[in-house]
């Protein structure tokens, strides 16, 4: 009995400290309550800290150095959260995002040609001419509310569908657009739950799930079989799935394996870059000498002009201001990872198959790594201040190996997006509009985002 109370004694010792744990569901309650201030308060507690989803340790990583070490340094030791995996399986299938091993290193190389930086610089023509068409929706819309955060969903999922089936869901009647906004929505609600119930089990949350994945599988089964039999490459992203081929054994992917990465590609290439744009209105609303900033880069580059690829060297503040928009409100507020083996981490030992949360907004808001880290500062991502920001203390795409293979083309989008829609409006925040931080799947706001457009003319046009 001596021996082994001592040796429970050493292993609690043992523990990563962290916030009081409440019987009998741990730190469920405030999770749940504000997941966002718990994961921004957890930072108090140290490097690596535990708390518990009722029975269940959850261990958070909430040092640049650590987080470096899971993401990079010791991949094989870590791997998806199963929750994770459990989660998006039924509308992502075994796709990029979900995929591990050998299997996932092959869809890797084989999903990676299609985002070379010249296939892609040939997608921002698109992205400027719909969002140019979203502008003179707004036009007609002046002094009048918006649903900004609707307007970007909509904007980023036209786009995401034209360069992955070329398809525009403006025009065609293919329903692509509604059936991926039920699925997403359906897989949120699944992540609000701590207990995900089996697939299988034929509840009405299933049902509905099943039904719009169902409907999602036969439209992009549409889209492949009809590309099969023309065998036209059209320049999207689907002809490169198509086409991709094994360098070691010439072999090409199934149509199931086409649909998973096509179905990765769709879901989060719009979500993202829209939830990201949203914040970005928001802030700029917030910080008018920044917005002032923004639009004299604008005005004195494109001089009332769409952007094209070539221009985006000489706007580098409208890109400071999109990784600052991300800094403080990072679609991906967190990563996910649990141990593939017994590992020691932060000089804390943590057995094999328990959860890790790295704590992306809680690193974003240390000040260790940013200066007044609640302020909207874009020249934090000037050249010569960029070069001094820890590595992996700033990862809005994740980390390692497993960075998220979007990457180029979501900050292709958001620089074209607000160069475009920003040089032609001011857009301001409705009087009394409550704005909260809400963690769903990306880190959205809660009550959405009404906002007032407001039309301006560029000085250079005026002058």
């Amino acid at each position: 009995m001596t021996t082994s109370t001592a040796s429970n004694v050493g292993v609690r010792a043992l523990q990563p400290p962290g916030p009081k744990r409440h019987f009998p569901m741990g730190n469920l309650a405030e999770f749940n309550r504000d997941t966002i201030k718990f994961m921004l308060e957890n930072r108090q507690y140290g490097s690596l800290t535990l708390f518990y989803f009722g029975p269940y340790p959850a261990y958070v990583v909430n040092d640049a150095e650590l987080n470096h070490e899971v993401l990079l340094e010791s991949t094989a030791a870590y791997k998806k959260a199963e929750l994770t995996r459990t989660v998006l399986n039924p509308i992502l299938g075994n796709g990029l995002f979900t995929s591990e091993g050998d299997f996932w290193k092959r869809q890797r190389k084989l999903v990676q040609p299609s985002f070379h930086a010249k296939r892609i610089g040939e997608y921002a023509a698109i992205m400027a001419r719909y969002a140019s068409d979203l502008a003179d929706e707004w036009a007609g819309m002046v002094n009048s509310p918006r649903p900004i955060d609707m307007d970007m969903q909509r904007l980023t999922m036209r786009i995401i569908a034209k360069t992955l089936f070329d398809a525009d869901i403006n025009k065609d009647a293919s329903g692509i657009g509604e059936a991926v906004r039920e699925s997403l929505a359906l897989v949120e609600e699944s992540f609000k739950q701590i207990f995900v119930l089996p697939e299988w089990m034929p509840t009405p949350h299933n049902r509905r799930l099943k039904a719009a994945v169902t409907r999602l599988d036969k439209l992009i089964q549409g889209f492949i079989d009809a590309r099969r039999v023309s065998g036209e490459d059209k320049g999207d992203f689907l002809s490169l799935l198509l086409s991709a081929r094994d360098a070691d054994d010439n072999s090409q992917m199934t149509d199931k394996q086409v649909r998973d990465e096509a179905m990765t590609l769709f879901g989060a290439g719009h979500e993202t870059t829209a939830v990201t744009m949203t914040w970005t209105w928001y802030l700029l609303s917030q910080n008018p000498q920044v917005e002032a900033k923004l639009h004299d880069e604008l005005d004195r580059v494109l001089a009332g002009r769409l952007p094209t690829l070539a221009d985006l060297p000489n706007l580098p503040y409208t890109e400071m201001v999109i990784k600052e928009s991300m800094r403080l409100y990072p679609a991906a507020w967190g990563v996910t990872r649990s141990t593939a083996q017994d590992v020691t981490l932060g000089g804390f030992p943590i057995p094999k198959e328990r959860v890790l949360f790295v704590n992306v907004i809680g690193m974003h808001y240390d000040p260790q790594y940013f200066a007044d880290p609640q302020e909207f500062i874009p020249e934090r991502f000037s050249p010569e201040n960029e070069k001094d920001i820890p590595k992996h203390a700033y990862i809005p795409f994740g980390g390692g190996p497993r960075v998220c293979i979007g990457n180029s083309f979501a900050m292709l989008e958001a620089r074209m997006l607000l160069a475009t829609l920003a040089q032609r409006f001011k857009i301001a925040l409705m009087p009394g509009f409550e704005v909260v931080p809400d963690r769903q799947f990306t880190l959205k706001p809660k009550y959405g985002m009404q906002m007032i457009i407001k039309e301006r003319q560029p000085m250079s046009v005026l002058a």
